[in-house]
């Protein structure tokens, strides 16, 4: 394991080529584009702003009328590492975090993976929405994105309806 400074220089190093510039800033654009998206096709469900993070992940809330009454939220999320688009259930606050993941693990529901514990989590459940994505057909991949969202959203209110 290097020195802060010497992991500064690395970074200067690779800025200096450009590349990471360049693709950084073609995601975060392409995560505003589906954001507004979102936006535009869903006026009535509230859209956050962007939570652009520090190169761990990137997302923006999604949050429907149903979920909004129940102090749910669905986070639209980018991971850096993993390199993946994932959608996460998580609570308003650890409050009714805490509520809903014993809600949903105490049912046994496996349909999605509810994650172990609340303790320095920020979601209930997560769900893989687009693995490796394909950034050559940015419309293609967000369509997989809502339709994805929207599925995993159908399946958690189907949940909280009987329960």
């Amino acid at each position: 394991m290097g020195s802060f400074h010497e992991y500064m220089n690395e970074y200067r190093r690779q800025l200096e080529k450009g590349v990471i510039k360049v693709a950084y800033k073609g995601l975060m654009e392409y995560i505003m584009d589906l954001r507004t998206h979102f936006k535009n096709k869903y006026p009535d469900y509230f859209i956050s702003s962007i939570y652009y993070g520090y190169m761990d992940m990137t997302y923006f809330s999604f949050i429907p009328d149903p979920l909004k009454h129940r102090r749910l939220k669905i986070a639209v999320v980018f991971l850096h590492e993993t390199f993946r688009f994932e959608a996460w259930l998580a609570g308003y606050n650890k409050q009714v975090q805490s509520k809903y993941w014993k809600l949903f693990k105490e049912s046994g529901w496996d349909k999605y993976h509810i994650v172990s514990t609340t303790e320095g989590v920020d979601s209930i459940m997560e769900h893989v929405l687009v693995d490796d994505p394909d950034f050559s057909d940015l419309d293609t991949l967000t369509k997989q994105i809502e339709k994805a969202t929207l599925k995993f959203i159908k399946d958690v209110e189907s949940f909280l309806s009987r329960h």
